[in-house]
């Protein structure tokens, strides 16, 4: 029975591999600025995103720290750094688009492409 102010999905996972997942996206999301899945993965993905690029955003060394302590690739980190927070600079958030694109062929689950904006 759903509880009022949960906040997160659990995506039918265990804690783990959950955070092992949405690491995952997230990176792929960044190394190629758009992704494919499905929604609940999509929302899920979207705000740990958004945390990231504020983090470089901010751009100290503390900040930086953080962002591989929520994302242990030094690659996406740094071209969160020098290249997206830049672009997102003059932008008070919402750095993510998701389009609905329909049920997938396999199992009718709904996806959604996610993008940067």
């Amino acid at each position: 029975m759903p509880s009022h102010r949960v906040s997160g999905r659990k995506l039918s996972r265990y804690r783990d591999q959950r955070i092992a997942l949405l690491r995952s996206l997230v990176g792929d999301l960044i190394r190629h600025e758009r992704l494919t899945t499905t929604v609940a993965k999509a929302k899920e993905t979207r705000v740990m995103a958004e945390k990231l690029i504020t983090h470089g955003k901010r751009g100290t060394l503390h900040h930086r720290r953080l962002a591989l302590a929520q994302v242990p690739n030094e690659d996406v980190v740094k071209k969160v750094f020098d290249q997206l927070a830049p672009r997102y600079a003059q932008r008070p958030g919402g750095y993510t688009r998701i389009i609905k694109l329909g049920p997938r062929q396999g199992d009718a689950a709904p996806t959604a492409l996610i993008e940067l904006v």
